[in-house]
This record gives structure tokens, C-alpha cells and sequence, in this order.
């Protein structure tokens, strides 16, 4: 499973900038895509003279035709794209007084919109071929609507859902699609969370769980598995259990 042509987005901070590294490190050559060149040079360096390798590939992912040149230009300078993670994504807190369309448009935007043009690129070039693995970064909020997550829950809930669509035609080509639904990990992201967060996570910690997950075939890639497993609990309650039990637990 080593070797393989590794695209990730959102890869220069966070839970992506780990997961490069961990796949560099397990021998895989992988292309790194986010927004800040300098980042992704310097995440470059730290994998230098392992047995994989990071290649910089800024991207502004919301750009749809960048994102198609792209791929495209993966493909041609370093073969067929074996494995797309698309991890690009944002988080803003928001409560009733502060909610508005707009902040969620803008926040689906990138979650969402963002992430369907890369998985639609990656499609294109896997379809064809009839292989690949794309893991699609969701979360755990997107299970359930959580306080203060009215944008992020929404779009991550989407993602999930747009991925359980697709997962039948893709099984049926030869593709593997996964979803990816992290917990609390360490992250500028998470540190904006305005409550206390359970079995938080290093993003090392966090790399090593989604590197693993993408050499199996099952459909979700959850960490930790004992946090995750509670809100799997939570998402089958009754909503006269679900919102006291989540708001007790929240201090929301």
C-alpha cells in the first residue's frame, strides 16, 4: 500500500497537515493543496529525505476551475491519482442573536460547494479508470445538530449525506469512497469552540487513525472511537432526550 500518488487538501494546518506528513512518512508520495504557499514549503521541508514526499500545490479550492486544473495538473506531472483526501474546511461559532443566511452560505461555501468541485474532479479522472479511494472529510457534528454549530453541523451533515449517495455508484465502478468523521481534535478550528471538548485529540494522534482507515474498505473513518460511538447514541435518542442530555452536557 505504500508508493501511492496522495492528493489532500487543506493541508496546511491542522488534522491535513498531519495526515501529509504521516503518509510521507509511510512512503507515499503525497500532493499537499491549501491556500498558503509558504505553509505548504515549509510542511515540504519536514518531510524531506523520507521514504514518501510532500509536492506544494497551492489551490484556492473554492475556485472550481483552479480545482479542475488541478487535478489535471497532478495527473500529468506525477501519474494517476491513486487517493484524493479532501479535508479543506472552516468552522465558526454562531448562536441565535448572531445567525444569519449569509454566514451560512459563506461557510458552505468552503465545506460544502468547495468539497463537492474536488470530489467531482477526482471522479472524472477515477471513473475512467474504474480505481481510487476518495475520503471526504466530514465530522461527528454532522450527526446531530450541536450548540453554537448551526453552520458547521449543517454542512458537515450534507457532506455526509451527499457521500452516502454517491457511495453506490462508486462501489459499482471500483472507487472507494469514505467518510471521514473526526471528534475533537486539537486545531485553530476547534480552539474556537466555546465549551469543553471530550477525548480531544492530538492531530498526529488523529493522522495516524485516518492513515489507517484508508487502507480498508469500510465506508466511515471515525476517531475516537469511544467518543464517537456516545454521539452515535445521541443521534438515535428521542428529541425530548436529545436536547436536555446534549445542553446539560454542553453547559449550553
Amino acid at each position: 500500500m505504500t508508493g501511492r500518488l496522495v492528493w489532500v487538501t487543506g493541508a496546511s494546518a491542522g488534522i491535513g497537515r498531519a495526515l501529509a506528513l504521516e503518509l510521507a512518512r509511510r512512503g507515499d508520495r503525497v500532493v499537499a493543496s491549501a491556500r498558503r504557499p509558504e505553509e505548504l514549503r515549509r510542511l515540504a521541508e519536514e518531510a524531506a529525505g523520507g521514504p514518501g514526499s510532500i509536492t506544494p500545490l497551492p489551490l484556492d479550492v473554492t475556485d472550481a476551475p483552479s480545482v479542475r486544473a488541478a487535478v489535471d495538473r497532478i495527473e500529468a506531472e506525477h501519474g494517476a491519482l491513486d487517493v484524493a483526501v479532501l479535508n479543506a474546511g472552516t468552522h465558526e461559532p454562531v448562536d441565535a442573536a448572531s445567525f444569519t443566511a449569509d454566514g451560512l452560505r459563506a461557510l458552505c461555501e468552503l465545506n460544502l460547494f468547495a468539497t463537492a468541485a474536488c470530489l467531482e474532479q477526482a471522479m472524472r479522472v477515477m471513473l475512467p479508470r474504474r480505481r481510487g479511494r476518495i475520503a471526504v472529510v466530514a465530522s461527528v457534528a454532522g450527526y446531530r445538530g450541536l450548540p453554537t454549530a448551526a453552520y458547521y453541523s449543517t454542512s458537515k451533515a450534507a457532506v455526509i449525506a451527499m457521500c452516502e449517495s454517491l457511495r453506490f455508484d462508486l462501489d459499482r465502478a471500483g472507487i472507494v469512497l469514505q467518510v471521514v468523521n473526526p471528534g475533537f481534535v486539537k486545531t485553530p478550528l476547534t480552539d474556537k469552540n466555546p465549551f469543553a471538548m471530550p477525548f480531544l485529540m492530538e492531530p498526529a494522534d488523529a493522522a495516524r487513525r485516518l492513515a489507517d482507515g484508508l487502507t480498508s474498505r469500510r465506508f466511515e473513518i471515525t476517531f475516537p472511537r469511544r467518543f464517537t460511538w456516545m454521539l452515535k447514541l445521541l443521534r438515535i435518542l428521542p428529541y425530548a432526550l436529545y436536547f436536555p442530555l446534549t445542553a446539560r452536557t454542553t453547559g449550553r
